[in-house]
């Protein structure tokens, strides 16, 4: 069930809605609750009922876990956060990396074993993550007991239970529980409307646009001419942005609708003057956690120089293969891991750059390490880049642009990069009559968007 599908807007959204704040309304909270995490699960099982047993499953066992954790220490409570941590992992290599292991054990060996052919459960890496971390928390004490419906519907709350943003118990956990968010709240409504409109025309209109043209140029990759191939590598990385920050948008709308205020998870990347600065500001819930849940326990920047880029370096290796079983991801990975060396040895040597070239260099490292991003090979990749940097000739010829209206697009996706934000607009938002006017047309405008293309998945549930 998208969220900018028909079923969800016209019957799930507001069924869920209206009972959750009927039991609340009427002290019946825990109920409520109750309702939310059940909800959840059904969206989450609308795909495929079979993930129900995954994701109820890895609930389950986690909130055992944090309950031993809570009651164990010293070197009773570290066995049990290993068995806890392991046990997700192993969870989410089985799904996810299983038939990678396989596929590239037969090659280095020789051998033929079959593969296991399993479908990715959608959002496993996310709640796999975020359970993690609350074991983590749980065994430092930085958790308190409780109520396993509580739990429930932190780990599979709806808006955020596919592709993020990735959650703390520490944000959201005290909304849950706040007797001043059981009532519906009319400016939060205004506000979630607003945002998940501005997410939802990030998708339809902008991301799935760019997205026709990438895909066409990797579709036919050895076709692709210099130009071509530049723009077929400019597309995907304007479609990747508009398409996870208009779900990341969408999430905080409708988690407002609710009065949980969801984390940004984005903040205008692609103004970023240097590669920190710009995963400081691109999937930031994500940046957190592997900050504080490897890079700091791997010694963060307390160690010597070398221990500090080789703890950046592993801490993006491992970021990389997060984001999928493929070669492609790891190197993905180790790119940006040498691009925050480089940058840290740049900056320590005292070195500088003008503002705007800063901001250009940083885009364009981005865009050409996000050529293994989508590629779906190595060798893919290798022939999108060679003939990026005018080192290899296509074999045939190939039309891009399928429609004269896709400039127009175009242009605004490239102007809304420098625009103010979904986050900087929302903190601008009052409900006056300029407000209302500009809600009404957007939504108008994703109304006839809807109806006159085809519903596209959002990238991020291949992650």
């Amino acid at each position: 069930m998208l969220f900018n599908s028909w079923e969800f807007l016209l019957v799930f959204l507001p069924v869920t809605f209206t009972v959750y704040f009927l039991l609340t309304h009427n002290d019946y909270d825990y109920q409520a609750k109750a309702w939310l995490f059940l909800s959840s699960l059904f969206f989450y099982g609308w795909w495929n009922p079979g993930y129900l047993l995954i994701i109820i499953t890895s609930i389950v066992v986690n909130y055992v876990f944090v309950r031993l954790l809570l009651r164990s220490k010293g070197a009773k409570g570290k066995t049990i956060l290993a068995l806890g941590i392991l046990f997700n992992v192993l969870l989410l290599g089985y799904y996810k990396y299983a038939d990678f292991f396989i596929d590239n054990f037969n090659f280095v060996f020789g051998l033929g074993y079959n593969l296991l052919n399993i479908i990715l459960p959608l959002g496993i890496s996310f709640f796999t993550f975020q359970q993690i971390a609350y074991l983590v928390d749980a065994y430092k004490g930085k958790t308190e007991t409780c109520d396993f419906i509580y739990y429930g519907t932190f780990v599979a709350f709806f808006p955020q239970l596919i592709a993020g943003p990735i959650v703390h118990h520490a944000e959201i956990m005290p909304q849950l529980k706040d007797p001043s968010r059981r009532y519906i709240n009319a400016a939060n409504i205004a506000t979630g409307l607003l945002v998940f409109n501005m997410g939802l025309a990030k998708k339809i209109i902008i991301a799935d646009t760019f997205g026709k043209i990438a895909n066409q140029g990797y579709a036919n990759f050895e076709l692709l001419s210099l130009e071509q191939s530049w723009i077929t590598a400019f597309a995907y990385s304007i479609q990747l942005y508009f398409d996870f920050s208009g779900y990341s948008d969408m999430a905080i709308g409708l988690a407002l609708f609710f009065n949980i205020d969801l984390p940004v998870n984005f903040n205008s990347p692609h103004r970023s003057e240097n590669i920190q600065q710009f995963y400081r500001r691109w999937h930031m819930t994500l940046s957190s956690f592997m900050k504080n849940y490897i890079y700091i326990p791997l010694g963060g920047n307390k160690m010597k120089e070398w221990r500090i880029n080789l703890n950046l370096f592993i801490t993006f290796l491992i970021g990389g293969f997060w984001h999928g079983a493929n070669w492609t991801f790891v190197v993905w990975g180790a790119l940006n891991g040498l691009a925050l060396v480089a940058h840290r040895l740049y900056k320590k040597a005292g070195f500088t750059m003008n503002q705007y070239m800063a901001i250009a260099v940083t885009f364009v490292f981005v865009l050409i390490v996000r050529v293994f991003f989508r590629a779906d090979g190595i060798g893919t990749a290798n022939t999108v880049l060679l003939t990026m940097f005018g080192l290899r000739e296509p074999e045939g010829s190939i039309t891009l642009f399928s429609s004269y209206f896709d400039a127009p697009i175009w242009l605004a996706g490239v102007l809304l990069l420098f625009m103010p934000n979904t986050n900087e607009i929302r903190e601008r938002f009052v409900p006056n009559p300029r407000f209302a006017l500009m809600l009404s047309l957007l939504m108008v405008l994703n109304l006839v968007f809807m109806n006159s293309v085809e519903q596209t998945d959002f990238l991020y549930f291949d992650f």
